[in-house]
């Protein structure tokens, strides 16, 4: 390329920018950002009340189908010494019916704590203790009779989000959304 005396490179061969464009880009971002940070913390929360909530009836699953193969009962309690489900919870052979881990009872998983800015409500058919109890025919029982059946739910909720597994009279879990079925739910 010639240079002319007196006149510039043409400005295409210049690199940059200016600091007006630098400026002008920073702030579309920062109002892009602004608009998506809350959606995207909605989103997180939402994946992190599904991941639990799966989690549950998963545990619900495993303990129901655990006592049909070993034809007894088979508990999901939650772990730790406070009854508090967000501490985790555990799937067990309940040898002696009294909702807690022994020395010589099986194990059968052992599932992590939860968000702890989650709540975990139960509500139960038998609510002095919190357990769900699986018979060797795969339905629920309570502590009082074998014949009464251990229905109700777990509503769990994060922020303004919610859901809830049911269990029926069968023993059968089902994961629903009260927010968005609510006479079903």
């Amino acid at each position: 390329m010639l240079a002319v005396k007196g006149i510039s490179a043409p400005t295409a061969a210049r690199r940059g920018f200016t600091a007006i464009e630098l400026m002008s880009a920073i702030a579309i971002v920062c109002i892009l950002l602004a608009i998506g940070i809350p959606s995207f913390a909605s989103l997180i929360r939402s994946q992190r009340l599904t991941v639990a909530s799966n989690m549950l009836f998963a545990a619900a699953g495993l303990a129901r189908s655990e006592a049909v193969h070993r034809g007894r009962r088979v508990d999901l309690v939650p772990a730790g010494e406070h009854a508090d489900w967000r501490d985790g919870w555990l799937v067990f052979v309940d040898e002696n019916n009294n909702q807690r881990v022994d020395a010589g009872e099986t194990v059968v998983r052992r599932y992590p704590a939860v968000d702890r800015d989650m709540r975990i409500i139960a509500s139960f058919t038998d609510s002095k203790v919190q357990y769900v109890a699986f018979t060797g025919s795969g339905r629920t029982r309570t502590n009082a009779s074998s014949q009464t059946a251990q229905s109700g739910n777990w509503r769990l909720e994060l922020g303004d989000q919610s859901r809830k597994i049911v269990i029926n009279f069968l023993g059968r879990p089902r994961v629903c959304n009260p927010d968005r079925e609510p006479e079903t739910c």
